[in-house]
């Protein structure tokens, strides 16, 4: 699966036209960190990927806190399913720890710009996960103009095991409030091969973040995948109910 990387965003419980919201639903991440002393939660959070009858995905939660000023913790705590031929399988996921540090930040000029290292642990059960720790070294940015934002950055995958391979992703996207409760975004996402004589991957997408009553919000995303090389066109999605405190 993609790595979400802390698919997150900061928002107060009121979200007014200009407020910054990036990160989850979309595969781009933003350097938004949570509030100080806040929390941020997306659960329950379904994510899949895959092609025809071959999909994988995982359902759980992953908790944001504050710990300091532009400094967010992440943690990720997934079940993860697989579908083949064989049919469903499922098992626990590996757990996935970040943190998110933004060290620039021009609040005139509307730009952030974020470190977001992670890494995954291998705790994962019925061959569900990596089976080794694998991490994440990705830096983000984001640039608003009134309703508008556009973020996007990326970074490289640590990446070990027999057969696999490091690799560098990244992707853009913009977004735009219609009102003071809808936000609709496109974005497009490169991953490099994951596996030794494997191919890279292009995603396209389209998300959405609908503020309800506070604090509650929906997120939502879908959209297509094309592997290098041809073949029919695979597919992802997201889906969560967020929660900020």
């Amino acid at each position: 699966m993609r790595a979400r990387h802390g698919w997150l965003l900061a928002a107060s419980a009121v979200i007014a036209p200009g407020t910054a919201w990036a990160g989850p639903p979309f595969l781009t991440d933003d350097p938004e960190p949570t509030e100080t002393g806040h929390w941020e939660i997306y659960a329950p959070l379904f994510e899949a990927e895959g092609r025809g009858i071959d999909y994988e995905g995982s359902l759980g939660a992953e908790i944001n806190y504050g710990l300091a000023k532009d400094v967010q913790m992440t943690l990720g705590l997934p079940v993860a399913f697989a579908h083949d031929d064989t049919g469903m399988h499922w098992g626990a996921g590996d757990v996935a720890v970040s943190v998110k540090y933004r060290f620039y930040h021009d609040e005139a000029a509307g730009i952030s710009i974020a470190a977001f290292p992670g890494m995954t642990l291998p705790t994962a059960s019925h061959g569900m996960g990596h089976g080794k720790v694998t991490g994440f070294l990705p830096v983000w940015a984001q640039k608003d103009a009134g309703p508008w934002s556009v973020f996007g950055g990326g970074g490289y995958a640590i990446n070990p095991g027999a057969g696999n391979r490091d690799y560098w992703t990244g992707g853009i996207a913009v977004s735009r409030h219609l009102g003071k409760r809808l936000l609709i975004g496109l974005e497009a996402d490169r991953q490099g091969a994951e596996r030794v004589g494997g191919n890279g991957s292009t995603s396209l997408g389209l998300g959405m973040i609908l503020q309800l009553k506070a604090p509650f919000r929906l997120l939502a995303s879908v959209g297509p995948s094309f592997e290098d090389g041809g073949g029919a066109a695979g597919f992802h999605m997201f889906a969560a109910l967020g929660l900020d405190f």
